[in-house]
Order: structure tokens, then sequence, then C-alpha cells
């Protein structure tokens, strides 16, 4: 448990001047490091031909965006596809089945980066380099673009007047501005600094095809072992920080050339957290509303704490499985004995928290409740939650709380003075009713016909795997039950609907509601105001979001990991 504590207490004293750095780059001077990247930028700009200057409606922005993915979307598709042909390919794969590719091609568009593949043994260099670490940049970029555009509409400074475009729309910014200033003075930084740790810890960084070596025991009737490496630091640093997750080796972070030491699994788990923790500071910073960061900061810490607790403790209980076969202890099915049950049971829990997906023991070998901790971080999918969206998924509960409030107080819907009216709820109750029926109705259809399902358990713990593997799509989480024979048409095209649905709509839906209020007229703040930087609010929106997740899927819980639970107690 002190392992634990450490790791909060570090994270949250590094994701502090984070945050306050990442306010100054999305604050009007471009804050510490404009002389240094500013040039930079404007040389990309006029590479692309665009002009960050252009104010842009909410439209016009979700356009970019989404045209950029499609690009890049369709690119990595082919490249995946053809990757057996191409250059940088030491080790000679082949391309990918075209069903394989479009899942892939998507999961890494959307932040997810959900496998159904083993990276050492599918792709080539190229197609890891060009293609996967790119979108590893680029995705969580997306996402901090999205949230500063939504932030600072829906919460517009006093100070600050509301930028029209051409047309007289409300601005939202500029997206090729935001998603630059993203990729060139956060994330790039970040991430050359932590690989180059992981490089120090032992991670490799080569470009060279498998090594062949000899094993130590000759006895062990094998004569050598192909090794596969690569440049592994770059990729495992950018997963971690961007909240991709997946890996270079199939078994993620539990290998340990992706996961040497226990300092390397300190500095990948802080990654985890890092910059969602950072972004709720900078959100404080950047809208002038220090006091309502501080009480999301509140909520999304103690939901975290609560479950990551449930975890730990569940690890640290015997596997009911092994009753009189072992000897007396924690969990240590699927585990690194490197790292031990606590720290297994932190990855999972914050990683399931951060929608990274990285793992560094396999979540299907956890103890009955802590499999379902990851389970319910992925159905709230705001606990910090992706770089930037999950800050937006939060800001959704946090609109849906405030009408519910100004109800309760007698007065009409209203947040920070600005009417919530019947198109802002339909979008907010669109986009949060988009996970319980999808999740939920394409794991009916699965589980109802043996034949596509391909789970390797019978019972609760079957349903549980089905349950998991879409709920991590939806929540752009990528990690999974593995045992699941995921591979096949059924499961490829139906995860990479929701992972597009689960990604794009809570992206865009936020973006129109704020562009709509931003266009109303504000009211002067009186006594009988809904105040939503108290205390009180927060236990508000805690509720709101406690009762929202029980109700959509309390029941499908019961069938699976708490089932499985109760059965292991007799």
């Amino acid at each position: 448990m002190t392992l634990v504590i450490a790791t909060y207490v570090l994270t949250f004293l590094l994701a502090w001047p984070l945050g306050r750095y990442i306010a100054g780059v999305y604050g009007p001077g471009g804050g510490t490091g404009h002389r240094l990247f500013g040039p930079i930028e404007h040389t990309l700009y006029r590479l692309f031909g665009v002009d960050p200057t252009t104010p842009m409606s909410w439209q016009r922005y979700g356009r970019s965006l989404l045209g950029l993915h499609l690009l890049l979307g369709l690119l990595i598709f082919a490249l995946l596809l053809a990757q057996g042909g191409l250059f940088f390919n030491p080790d000679n794969i082949i391309g990918m089945k075209w069903d394989l590719a479009l899942h892939t091609a998507v999961s890494f568009l959307t932040n997810t980066n959900q496998q159904h593949y083993a990276g050492q043994a599918q792709l080539s260099y190229l197609a890891h380099t060009l293609g996967i670490v790119t979108l590893q940049v680029l995705t969580p970029a997306a996402g901090m673009a999205a949230l500063m555009a939504i932030s600072r509409t829906l919460f517009q400074r006093p100070d600050r007047p509301v930028e029209r475009t051409d047309d007289g729309a409300v601005s939202v910014g500029n997206f090729y501005r935001d998603i630059t200033r993203a990729i060139v003075r956060v994330l790039l930084p970040l991430a050359t600094v932590t690989a180059l740790l992981l490089v120090s810890q032992g991670v490799p960084s080569t470009f060279k095809g498998a090594q062949t070596v000899q094993p130590l025991d000759p006895a062990a009737g094998v004569s050598e072992q192909r090794i596969p490496v690569g440049p592994v630091a770059a990729m495992v640093a950018i997963k971690q920080l961007g909240t991709n997750g997946g890996g270079w080796y199939g078994p993620n972070a539990s290998v340990p050339l992706e996961n040497p030491t226990p300092i390397a699994n300190l500095i990948e788990t802080i990654a985890l957290y890092l910059i969602p923790v950072a972004l709720v500071i900078a959100f404080g910073y950047l809208t002038g509303r220090r006091r309502l960061a501080r009480v999301i900061l509140m909520v999304m810490l103690a939901l975290s704490v609560s479950l990551t607790a449930l975890a730990v403790w569940s690890e640290q209980q015997p596997n009911p499985a092994l009753s009189g076969l072992a000897a007396p202890g924690p969990n240590l099915e699927g585990k690194e004995v490197r790292f031990g049950a606590p720290a297994t049971a932190l990855w999972a829990s914050w990683t399931t928290q951060t929608s990274n997906g990285s793992v560094n023991g396999m979540h299907d070998s956890f103890n009955p409740i802590g499999g379902m901790v990851p389970m319910a971080n992925m159905f709230m999918n705001v606990i910090f939650g992706g770089v930037g969206v999950g800050l937006i998924g939060f800001l959704l509960f946090l609109l849906l709380a405030a009408f519910l409030g100004s109800l309760m107080i007698g007065r009409a819907p209203e947040l920070a003075g600005r009417a919530l009216e019947t198109r802002e709820i339909k979008l907010v109750c669109l986009t949060l009713l988009l996970q319980p029926l999808l999740v939920l109705g394409f794991s009916a259809i699965t589980v109802a016909f043996p034949s596509l399902t391909g789970h390797s358990n019978p019972g609760p713990h079957g349903i549980s795997q089905v349950i998991y593997e879409y709920t991590s799509a939806f929540a752009n989480n990528g990690s999974g039950f593995e045992g699941l024979a995921d591979d096949s048409v059924w499961w490829n095209v139906t995860c990479a609907i929701n992972l597009a649905l689960g990604r794009f709509l809570p992206i865009l839906a936020p973006l129109a509601i704020a562009a709509s209020l931003a266009a109303k007229r504000s009211a002067p703040q009186g006594r009988g105001s809904l105040s939503i930087d108290t205390p009180t609010f927060g236990l508000m929106t805690l509720a709101v979001l406690l009762m929202f997740t029980l109700l959509s899927f309390l029941p499908v819980l019961m069938l699976g990991p708490i089932a499985e639970f109760l059965a292991s107690l007799s």
C-alpha cells in the first residue's frame, strides 16, 4: 500500500506544474517556450498550408478533426494491408487480412489501441513507427485540442469577448493551432524525456531485426531462441503518456523487454495519469475557474482512490481456484512476480481509469472483484479519462447535474448564467445513452450466438469476457480479458463500430453544446443561482454519475463478476 500512496503523491506533484504549463500553452501569449516552439509551428503551418489564426465554428472545427482522422485512417489501413511488400520489414512480416487491418486502423485512430494481433509478430517496423506511433501522437493531441476548444467556449472568461467567425457564428478556436501546440509543445517533449528514461532502464531502442540467442539452460531442449526487438522505448513512452495503450509486444508491459525494472514500471505507471491529471489543473487556470477545477479533481480522485483500493484489496486475496493447491497468499496468477499483486492492481485500475488499456499483468486472471474494477472504471470512463476526452465526458455529467440541480432549487435550468434548454439536454442524453445501448446490444447478440462469441470460459466469466471487450472498445480503452478469440470478422467489425462511435460523438456533441451555450446571453449570477464550484455540487455530480452507471450496468455486473464472486465463496 505504501507503493500505491507514493505513486499517487509523486504523480500529482509532477502534474501540477505540467497543468500550469499547458494552461500557458493555450493562453493568449503561448506560455513558456513560445520563442522555441513558435518557429517550428509556423514552419508546419506553411508546410501544410493552413492559417492558424482563422476562427472556426464548431461545425468547421469538427469537420477539420474528422477529415484529418479519415485521411489518416485510410492511409494506415492501406499500409497494414501492404506492409508485407514494403521496406523496413527485416522480419518479413506479411500484410494483415482486411477485417483485422480495419479494426487495427480504427482502433489506433480513436486513441484506443485495442489489439486483436500480436505486435511483435504481425507488424513491420514501418507499420509500427510510421503508422501506429504516428497515430499515438496525433490522436491524444486531437483529444487535447477538443478539450481546449470546449473549455474556453463553454466557460468563456469575462475578460475575453466571445470571438466570432466571418459569418457571425461563435468561434471555438482553430483546430490546426490547437492540435499543433499539443503535439509540438506537450506530447513530443514529454515523450522524448520518457523514452530516454526507459532506455536507461533497458527498454530496446533499435532498428535491428529479431536477435537470435542461446538459452542459458541447455537442459531446456531448445538450441536457440529468436527475441523480437525494435524501437520499443519510443512507442512505450507515447502509448503511456497519450493514454493510447496497446504495446509493442502482445503481452504488453508484462514482457520484461517492455518493462524491465521496478523503476521502469514506476515511470510507466506515472505516465498513465500524468497528462489527464494535468489537464484538469490546466482547465482551472485556462478558464479562470480554479475552484471548479478543484471540485472536479476531488470527485475524480475520490472515485480513483476508492476503486483502486478495492482492486488492490481483491488481488491481495488468495485465488479461490487454487484453494488447497498452493500456499496461501495474494493472487499471483497472470502477474509478473517482479511487481507483485499491488503494483499490478494499481496499474490495472489506473489504465482503465484513463482509457489507456496497457497492462503489466493479465486482467482475465484477476479475482472476480479485481476484474470488476476495470469494468466499472470503463463504464464511467470519466475518472481522469483519456487525454482531453476524459474531462470532456465529465463535463457532460456536470451539465446533467446542473440541469437536475437547477430544477431541484426551483429555477430554470442554467449553467454559468446561460440557459440549458431542450437542444443541449437532448445532446447530453444521446451521448451518455449511446454507451449502454451499443455495449449491451452487441454483447446480447454475441452471447446469443455461441459461434460468434469465441470466449474461453463458461458461465459468468464468459459473459464478463464479452462485456469487457465491447466496453473496452466503446470507452476507447483497449485492454481485454484475454482468452477471447477476438480476431474474427464479427469481433473486428463490431468492435470497430463501437470504437468510432465511442470516440467521435462524445467529442462533437459537447463541442456543439459549448457553442450553443456561448451564443446565449449570460444572466448575472444572484443569490438564487446554482453554484457549480462548491463541494455540494461536486457531490451532486458524483451522485448523478454513480446512479447513471449503476442503472445502466448493474444488471450485467450481477450476471458477470458479482455472480462469479458469489460462486467462488462456495
